[in-house]
């Protein structure tokens, strides 16, 4: 990956994530902007949705790693596109990897009360795949 690419990825990824306690469970957490966050609430209301959470990994020789992160909603037409850089956000693909759960929510939520949507990963053995490829991406 040459330099270009590395800061055009980089100017392209989301940052806004974090982790909040949920039971004892650290849940890694995108935050989404409030706009897209409530209009997405708005549609899937009182729907039974699941979401197939897909991570493509992107890596290079000298240990910078991105996540390419597609959550599709099913029921409704919704597909969320985020790009992460792993190398500042290692902990949120530590948590995805050991709790199995991914919330989304807006800048104004309080973490594990209100306006968090909860995602429980259908296959939770993709994310520790892709923590293990990120780990020995990261370690280049």
């Amino acid at each position: 990956m040459s330099n270009d690419e590395f800061e055009r990825l980089l100017a392209r990824t989301h940052k806004d994530v974090t982790l909040f306690d949920y039971n004892e469970i650290k849940v890694p957490c995108i935050i989404l902007e409030e706009k897209r966050f409530d209009d997405m609430m708005k549609i899937i209301a009182g729907k039974p949705v699941s979401v197939e959470t897909n991570l493509n990994i992107l890596q290079d020789d000298l240990g910078h790693v991105f996540v390419d992160m597609s959550l599709n909603f099913s029921q409704v037409d919704i597909v969320e596109k985020l790009l992460l850089y792993a190398n500042d956000c290692f902990e949120f693909f530590e948590a995805l990897a050991e709790s199995s759960l991914l919330a989304l929510s807006s800048p104004r939520s309080e973490y594990g009360k209100s306006n968090v949507f909860m995602i429980q990963l259908p296959k939770p053995d993709r994310a520790v795949n892709a923590l293990e490829i990120i780990k020995k991406g990261l370690k280049k």
